[in-house]
């Protein structure tokens, strides 16, 4: 069966109500089979997660896509990224932001999506081994953050290295996840439900 084509899932993500055409084409730019293993690149341009290994999966793209749309309303100069993963939406990301932190507690997961985005020539990323739930305290702060893993709660850490002004995305809940939108505005924050979702859970304090 001939595999789903980049132009494809683009159409499918617009029929989605993607509309903004600097993320449909960041996506269209990133060659997703190189962010799974070689026994599935076949299903790479399919709307669908798979998995990376790990217990870990690369996201849905329509979920990325999502994801980065209200992420980059504001024109965000530098973002942090909690959950590297394959590095799939690190490499979405780094098209559309001039200045790209992320942060991967596994190790070889890593590993493997430095040498991808090195592959793929995106030199505006820095990369962390580290517990994502305590962020990037050193660069912060950011003008947007993007959590890939399910938190319990909205981590005090992340919002503090918010900048004012910023945005967050993050998906909260155990069963029931929510996928949030969170503006951090002087001492308030301002919150708005973008959808049901389905994470693999945010982890704090366990590097491997």
């Amino acid at each position: 069966m001939q595999s789903t084509t980049a132009q494809q899932l683009v159409t499918q993500l617009q029929h989605l109500g993607i509309t903004d055409d600097r993320v449909l084409a960041a996506i269209a730019n990133v060659p997703r089979q190189y962010f799974v293993d070689e026994a599935i690149a076949h299903q790479a341009w399919e709307n669908t997660a798979l998995p990376i290994g790990f217990g870990q999966t690369i996201s849905q793209p329509y979920i990325v896509a999502l994801m980065t749309e209200e992420l980059i309303r504001h024109s965000p100069q530098s973002v942090l990224e909690v959950g590297t993963g394959s590095g799939y939406q690190t490499a979405v990301l780094a098209q559309l932001i001039p200045h790209v932190f992320s942060v991967e507690r596994i190790k070889s997961l890593q590993y493997q999506a430095r040498r991808r985005l090195q592959r793929l020539d995106f030199h505006n990323v820095a990369m962390r081994h580290g517990d994502g739930w305590a962020g990037w305290k050193s660069k912060a702060p950011f003008d947007a953050i993007i959590v890939t893993a399910a938190a319990e709660t909205i981590p005090a850490s992340l919002l503090d290295q918010l900048a004012d002004g910023g945005r967050m995305i993050i998906p909260v809940g155990e069963q029931n996840q929510e996928l949030l939108l969170i503006e951090k505005i002087g001492n308030r924050t301002r919150k708005e439900v973008l959808g049901a979702v389905r994470f693999v859970p945010l982890i704090p304090g366990e590097l491997i």
